[in-house]
């Protein structure tokens, strides 16, 4: 029995060593995130572009601005920067 045990070729571990979300996060950014912008863009087109509703196309419009810049600022993790100027305008400290 302990030759068998001595002849078995080594076993290559696999298992990935860290837990991170980096591939997810890649993988959203590079394909969901301009997949939901084209359907959004269609579905604008779409619903309000043949009917004449032009102030709820823009207003719609509006809406999608006001997301694509809150997943801007999740994306690119300048919030923090941003809430400390907006902090800063409000504080009466001079230093």
């Amino acid at each position: 029995m302990a030759a068998l045990a001595a002849t078995r070729p080594p076993v290559a571990v696999l298992a990935q060593t860290d837990l991170n979300t980096d591939g997810i996060r890649g993988w959203i950014l590079d394909n969901l995130l301009p997949l939901l912008l084209l359907t959004v863009a269609l579905l604008l087109l779409w619903l309000g572009g043949g009917k004449g509703d032009n102030a709820g196309v823009m207003r719609r419009v509006g809406g999608v601005f006001v997301a694509l810049a809150i997943i801007g600022l999740a994306v690119s993790g300048t919030g923090v920067d941003i809430g400390t100027f907006i902090a800063g305008l409000f504080s009466t400290s001079s230093g």
